[in-house]
């Protein structure tokens, strides 16, 4: 199979392990996609960018700021908004003109936009009669680049789980002094995740 959204490629896995067959290629495409998933379950976020803007919903809870899942690019932006409380997003704004999106420098900092704040005319609809999201973004949503410690992170788990297929409970083999056991799958990908740990917006 061919790695979908993942951190590494196949070449970088087999140059980390220092494989040079293809014999485990499909076993390693797997590891590095499942690693990858793995990872974006640590954080709470994920960090492949989609190829194509899509919409979600949101609660307006503050008439000018909105904070939003993480989206890394403008192509494609488009924010509606339900003003009646019907469920038809009948109210169009426009980028730079209606709102602009935070925090201003992500891009160049390899970040994704988190937050919608308007400065035109328009308000957020926040205190409609009933509980209906009131506010409709499209975007490309997720990181626009893949960290450097995120893309390392994917390695390392992808070379655990490789190891690990050949040792039985965790044991690598048996020294003088013992057993010789792998560390706690995940332990050192759960550190250099932390950083980036966000709670997912519902």
């Amino acid at each position: 199979m061919a790695i979908t959204n993942g951190y590494a490629t196949l070449a970088e896995a087999k140059a980390y392990l220092s494989i040079a067959d293809s014999i485990d290629d499909t076993m390693l495409e797997n590891m590095v996609e499942a690693a990858s998933r793995s990872i974006d379950n640590i954080a709470g976020r994920r960090f492949y960018l989609d190829a194509s803007a899509s919409a979600r919903l949101y609660r307006g809870t503050n008439p000018y700021i909105l904070t939003v899942d993480d989206f890394g690019s403008t192509t494609g932006l488009a924010l509606a908004l339900d003003t009646g409380g019907d469920g038809t997003y009948e109210t169009t704004l426009v980028y730079n003109t209606d709102y602009v999106v935070e925090p201003f420098n992500a891009l160049a900092m390899g970040k994704p936009f988190t937050q919608i704040t308007l400065v035109g005319g328009q308000l957020l609809p926040w205190l409609l009669p009933n509980l209906r999201p009131s506010v409709q973004l499209s975007a490309k949503w997720g990181f626009p680049t893949v960290p450097d410690d995120i893309s390392q992170a994917c390695l390392i788990l992808t070379a655990d789980m490789y190891k690990r297929k050949d040792s039985v409970g965790g044991n690598l083999g048996i020294s003088e002094l013992g057993a010789i056991r792998m560390s706690p799958l995940g332990r050192d990908i759960a550190a250099m995740t932390r950083a980036y740990r966000r709670e997912v917006i519902a």
